[in-house]
């Protein structure tokens, strides 16, 4: 209660109902007069309740900034603002950055919280200061592992405890000697990374190198997966189908982009299926959607895409025109191909469609008895449409 201003204890007396945790209830006891209610399990039937007592005056109890991977962002979805008196306090990201002094523009923000530990993995840069947030007491240890294992156990871990709360705590080790122990599970991690000399990093730039991707030749290979984006043109929120995805290099370089970006990775083969949800955790878009099945069949259902990549697969029955008509209007429509009859076509639809076609060659200098030459790769024919 001490962290709560006049204003906000007024409102939790004057309510009819207070909604909140087991621990946010207890907190709040003191100062309740109206009816508790505990949230549900499932959270969104907790949801209902609130809309359902529309009129009454109900209190919504949350940690720190609701607004901040809190309660909040979920119900401002349903109860108009004009219904809705909000009173924050500092996150646990405000309150971590004030025990640290460390300047929160220049930090990456990560909710762990939930969510599958590889989602931190796009930000462990050398020198980048992260601040994450963690579901449970074993969440930093986890964490601590997965540094270790891919290149960064030299990164200083700080595990802020209970903060702002009577039993705050601080404690720092490095993550390929973490033994910390008793951690509440009210806790935040900040990180300051360190990059071994093997670490896995994954550059913010488009056209990942091939060897960050677990593949079995079956892949769009960097050069091409460079251009290949740049046709595809991601901006922010949208929905890609990959069909034919082989690694899934192109929906994960997609995903990447942004982290509002959305992406469905269509792949027949039950091996290349499971290889492309092995790539997604390992670069850090574990929210990959996989769809196993052949297009243009498998495509039923999905969402509405706003592009669509063809890697394989052109020139089956029916699949261009399923992708076609599946897109939304002023959605990009790119397809590759290295086979004379995709090739043909692709120049058939450039004909009919218009669009653009391009021919895409690279050429590697590679050894070559005892010297060095070129060595080209087989040339790619690229299709390019925006739906009307």
């Amino acid at each position: 209660m001490e962290g709560l201003s006049a204003a906000a204890r007024a409102l939790v007396s004057g309510a009819d109902i207070v909604f909140g945790g087991e621990r946010h209830l207890k907190l709040a006891a003191p100062l309740i007069r109206g009816r508790a209610s505990t949230w549900p399990s499932p959270f969104a039937r907790g949801i209902e309740e609130v809309l359902a007592l529309r009129g009454s005056q109900v209190c919504v109890l949350a940690s720190g900034d609701p607004f901040h991977y809190g309660v909040g962002s979920v119900l401002a979805g349903r109860v108009p603002p004009e219904e809705t008196l909000v009173v924050p306090a500092p996150s646990a990201f405000s309150l971590a950055a004030a025990r640290l002094c460390w300047p929160l523009p220049e930090t990456a923000l990560v909710s762990l919280h939930g969510r599958e530990l590889s989602r931190i993995r796009p930000h462990l840069h050398h020198g980048a200061r992260i601040l994450a947030l963690t579901s449970d007491s074993e969440g930093p240890a986890a964490l601590a592992r997965l540094l270790a294992e891919t290149g960064f156990g030299g990164s200083r871990m700080t595990v802020l405890e209970a903060l702002g709360g009577a039993h705050e705590r601080l404690r720092s080790a490095k993550a390929e000697s973490f033994a910390l122990s008793g951690i509440t599970a009210l806790n935040t991690v900040a990180l300051e990374v360190e990059a071994g000399p093997n670490a896995r990093v994954i550059p913010f730039s488009t056209g990942l190198d091939d060897d960050l991707f677990e593949h079995d030749g079956q892949i769009t290979k960097r050069e091409i997966r460079a251009v290949t984006l740049s046709s595809l043109a991601p901006t922010r929120g949208q929905l890609l189908w990959d069909i034919g995805a082989g690694s899934g290099s192109v929906a994960i370089e997609w995903m990447l982009a942004h982290p509002s970006m959305h992406a469905a990775a269509i792949e027949v083969r039950a091996d290349r299926v499971a290889r492309i949800s092995r790539n997604a955790a390992a670069l850090g878009v574990p929210g990959l959607q996989v769809v196993e099945g052949h297009a243009p069949e498998a495509l039923a259902g999905l969402a509405t895409p706003d592009a669509i990549f063809i890697g394989g697969g052109a020139s089956e029955q029916g699949l261009l025109d399923a992708a076609i008509g599946a897109l939304r209007g002023r959605g990009r429509l790119v397809a590759n191909a290295v086979t004379l009859e995709t090739e043909a076509e692709l120049i058939a639809r450039h004909a009919a469609l218009g669009g653009e076609l391009t021919r895409i060659a690279v050429s590697r200098a590679d050894a070559v008895g005892g010297k060095t030459a070129w060595r080209p790769a087989m040339p790619v024919t690229q299709f390019k449409w925006v739906k009307p």
